[in-house]
C-alpha cells in the first residue's frame, strides 16, 4: 500500500523568511524597481482574488500580482491602488512534501509574480519554462 505524505507545515515566521530569501535573490537592478510593491504572505486567497484570476476554490493559487505592470504604466494614468504580490502559504505547502520543496516553490512563485510586475504574462513565462 502506498501512503501519501501529509503536506508540509511551516511556521509563519519560517515561511516569511523563505519569501525574504527569494526576494533577496533578485538581482539589485531588478529589486530597484520593486520599491513600491509590497510582498505579503496570506494563508489562502479569498474569493475575490480567486475570481479576479478566474479560478475556483478547488484550484491552488500559489501567488498573485495585483497592480499595473511596468510596461503599461503611464504618467497620464497613474495606478492608485497599492501594488502588491500575495504569496499563499497554505496552498504552497499543500503541493509540497518537504521543506526543500517549499523553499523551491516559494522562490519560483515569488519570481513568477515579480515577472508579472515587469510585464510578462503567463504565455511569456511558459515560453521561458517558468509557467
Amino acid at each position: 500500500m502506498i501512503r501519501s505524505m501529509p503536506p508540509v507545515r511551516l511556521s509563519t515566521e519560517r515561511f516569511a523568511e523563505l519569501v525574504n530569501e527569494a526576494l533577496a535573490s533578485v538581482p539589485q537592478e531588478f529589486r530597484a524597481h520593486l520599491d513600491n510593491v509590497s510582498v505579503e504572505v496570506q494563508d489562502r486567497p479569498d474569493r475575490r482574488t480567486l475570481s479576479s484570476v478566474k479560478l475556483s476554490r478547488r484550484e491552488l493559487l500559489l501567488g498573485v500580482y495585483q497592480g499595473v505592470p511596468l510596461t503599461r504604466k503611464s504618467v497620464s494614468a497613474p495606478y492608485d491602488w497599492p501594488e502588491r504580490i500575495l504569496i499563499f502559504q497554505r496552498n504552497i505547502e499543500a503541493c509540497c512534501r518537504s521543506e526543500r520543496e517549499v523553499v523551491e516553490q516559494v522562490r519560483r512563485t515569488v519570481l513568477h509574480e515579480i515577472a508579472h510586475h515587469f510585464g510578462m504574462d503567463e504565455g511569456d513565462l511558459r515560453e521561458l519554462g517558468c509557467g
